[in-house]
């Protein structure tokens, strides 16, 4: 029996097709390296926009809305690093293990994704290879040269949440995440919670964990660098004016967060790999 040959598959990314990601002040000062996992909505061609329609992928199912313009303003404000992915989480969430559910969803919310549905074993490793892997490769490179310099690295991961999922509210302003080690997060905590009519979440609407996140984990945990998930609610970053007022707000709250001087990392919290 003749077994038919596999053509290779057709490179996904094209002309036309903007870059994989952006790095924004890749030799700022500061300590603070932002990243933005979920900037962009772009889909490469190839995929003919997943047979969304437009008004779909402006959605937040698609991006984070407003958390480019945020990263912008707070890599100006604070002269850090920053790097934005441009592709919709969608074709692949870069936020996400390659093993997850979720990594290439075919729903979500009440969105479904067809062309997600029946992927191959091959067409999933090529959006990993193209969108995936050059992302978090660029990051880690980043890191380690700055290790190699003595410059010292502190991760925020920017992210925004829609105000309403599933039909539920969610009442907070922001949210600040973290996973084993919450001693960067407790002090953004304290320093936001200083403005009394915020309403501030500790892992809220998400918490991190190795099943659920990537960048926090491999990036923040993993290295055992200061690091912290800041959630902003996305009606509040819906303007350039809000983007930055929330820029200055966080900027100074990691400012005060920092000057402070960071506790030992002890007890539980030791068992970060």
């Amino acid at each position: 029996m003749i077994l038919a040959r596999r053509l290779p598959l057709e490179p996904l990314l094209g002309v036309g097709d903007p870059p994989v990601f952006q790095v924004i002040r890749p030799g700022g000062r500061s300590a603070v390296l932002l990243t933005a996992d979920h900037a962009g909505q772009a889909i490469p061609r190839r995929l003919g926009g997943l047979n969304l329609s437009a008004r779909v992928l402006d959605t937040h199912v698609a991006w984070d809305l407003g958390v480019a313009g945020l990263g912008r303003r707070l890599s100006a404000r604070l002269d850090a690093y920053l790097i934005l992915h441009n592709y919709s989480r969608l074709v692949i969430d870069v936020n996400r293990p390659l093993e997850a559910p979720d990594s290439i969803v075919s729903r979500s919310e009440h969105t479904a994704v067809a062309a997600n549905a029946a992927l191959s074993p091959a067409e999933r490793q090529q959006r990993a290879a193209e969108l995936f892997h050059p992302y978090h490769q660029r990051l880690a490179a980043d890191l380690d040269g700055r290790a190699k310099r003595a410059q010292p690295s502190v991760l925020v991961a920017l992210h925004s949440f829609t105000p309403v999922f599933a039909g539920a509210a969610r009442p907070w302003h922001v949210g600040v995440l973290h996973g084993r080690d919450g001693r960067l997060a407790g002090q953004m905590r304290q320093a936001l919670g200083r403005e009394k009519h915020l309403k501030v979440g500790i892992n809220e609407p998400y918490a991190v964990s190795d099943d659920s996140d990537y960048t926090l984990v491999v990036h923040g945990e993993r290295r055992r660098i200061p690091h912290v998930e800041l959630e902003i609610r996305q009606d509040l970053l819906a303007t350039s004016a809000g983007q930055r007022e929330w820029a200055e707000r966080l900027a100074c709250a990691l400012e005060a967060a920092l000057a402070e001087g960071l506790p030992p990392l002890h007890g539980a919290q030791g068992s970060v790999r």
